[in-house]
């Protein structure tokens, strides 16, 4: 194993909720990573539940009544109710995610249908139930749109005429990886702004009977580091807000969270501020809204795995592979993202040696953590974790090699609740048909 300078993993990167146990070992939520491997097994990821309760009250509170919490991040039954339960609406990005968000009893008015290709049978779920907004991305969907009012009306039916927002690329483009910038002309996603197809949307929105225009919709990236970045698309959109009058405006999500040791990034208060204080500046009167989700859920989870192998190639480095990989967690892979990782058996102890942390996938791709610090005497059969897993790690998951997809588990005072099983093998083969 490489030596390095001493490093203690950054307590800030765990989930509030983390202590220091009696043997040094890591609890979240006052519960034993050890005892919860025990009981689940590996991989597995391990929520604290009171701070993805904190995290939502503290978006409501920054942004008021509309803010959305953007299921795409992470989602399950239990996710979507605990978020409606602190009062956040629900952005769905699919007719999967919002069977999950209805099935959990969310009203479909808290819900927000997203998408750049929605389906006919995706909108016409939405309007079946009476979702509470629909962001159209596109003039083909206003056709889709349209089409389905008149099938309706040629019916003898009173067509559904949903609540719409626009969404409008404003030519902002935000300092992230190029595959989660959004906002820039090339985008797509939205109507341009600079080339008039906004302007054009608005004016056959407002004209159309299928739709009822409320509002306008921006998103400039996902993992945005800084604010200012927001206040740079509020300037771009204002004229054209003034212009259309319309109530409602959100600013869509993105704001970055801290993944490694020197990272830092607003909370979502600060993020608020700072969209409310440029609103004002430019006269934006309409009703703002936003749509967090790696904020809300990111720093919130830690997975835990199990070290398999050990694979030490002398004079280059060593390889320690664990029991999952980019099927629970491809961001690396995709996006060259970074993690820490530590033993929760001894969380604090110093990480004065460098391994490259892998899977057990046929990729010499699948690489989780390539400089992954770990305190010396790591074994096989160790538990090893990366924190600050919650987002987008289960939720892009797959079945890669077709392993089993991880269990997730909720923990809060000293107690767990399974809200995810693990996968079986016979779950491999229910969609199956032989």
């Amino acid at each position: 194993m490489t030596e390095h300078p001493e490093h203690v993993l950054p307590w800030g990167l765990l989930p509030d909720s983390a202590e220091v146990g009696p043997d040094g070992q890591l609890l979240v939520g006052g519960c034993d990573l050890a005892d919860l491997v025990e009981e689940h097994g590996t991989p597995l990821f391990v929520y604290d539940e009171d701070q993805l309760r904190a995290r939502c009250r503290e978006a409501v509170a920054a942004f008021g009544d509309g803010v959305a919490y953007a299921t795409k991040a992470f989602l399950c039954r239990a996710m979507a109710r605990l978020v409606h339960e602190e009062g956040m609406h629900l952005d769905v990005a699919s007719g999967g995610e919002m069977h999950v968000a209805l099935s959990a009893g969310v009203p479909a008015d808290r819900l927000v249908l997203h998408g750049n290709n929605k389906s006919d049978e995706e909108l016409i779920r939405a309007r079946e139930v009476g979702v509470g907004r629909i962001v159209v991305d596109s003039f083909d969907e206003i056709d889709r749109l349209e089409r389905l009012h008149d099938a309706e009306a040629s019916a003898g039916r009173d067509p559904v005429v949903p609540k719409v927002l626009l969404r409008i690329t404003p030519g902002v483009e935000a300092h992230t990886h190029e595959f989660v910038m959004t906002g820039q002309d090339d985008s797509k996603f939205g109507f341009g702004l600079k080339v008039g197809d906004a302007a054009r949307a608005v004016e056959r929105a407002s004209a159309s009977p299928a739709v009822e225009l409320v509002g306008l919709h921006a998103h400039i990236g996902s993992q945005v580091f800084v604010a200012g970045f927001y206040e740079q698309a509020v300037e771009a959109l204002a004229p054209f807000v003034a212009e259309c009058g319309l109530p409602e405006l959100s600013i869509g999500g993105g704001i970055g969270v801290a993944y490694v040791e020197g990272e830092e990034a607003p909370s979502i208060a600060e993020w608020g501020d700072v969209v409310r204080r440029a609103c004002d500046a430019v006269g934006i009167t309409a009703r703002v809204s936003a749509e967090p989700g790696r904020a809300i859920a990111a720093a919130a989870a830690v997975t835990v795995y199990r070290v398999g192998t050990i694979k030490e190639v002398p004079g280059i480095r060593t390889f320690v592979a664990c029991d999952g990989g980019f099927i629970d967690n491809p961001r690396p892979a995709l996006y060259g993202s970074g993690y820490e990782t530590f033993l929760p058996r001894a969380v604090t102890a110093p990480r004065t040696e460098t391994v490259r942390l892998v899977g057990k996938h046929c990729e010499s791709g699948d690489v989780l953590v390539a400089e992954a610090r770990v305190p010396e005497g790591l074994e096989v059969g160790d538990l090893i974790a990366t924190p600050v897993t919650g987002a987008y790690g289960r939720s892009m998951g797959s079945n890669y090699n077709l392993l089993h997809r991880p269990a997730v588990v909720f923990a809060s005072g000293g107690r767990s609740r399974l809200v995810i099983r693990r996968e079986t093998d016979d779950d491999l083969l229910a969609t199956d048909v032989g």
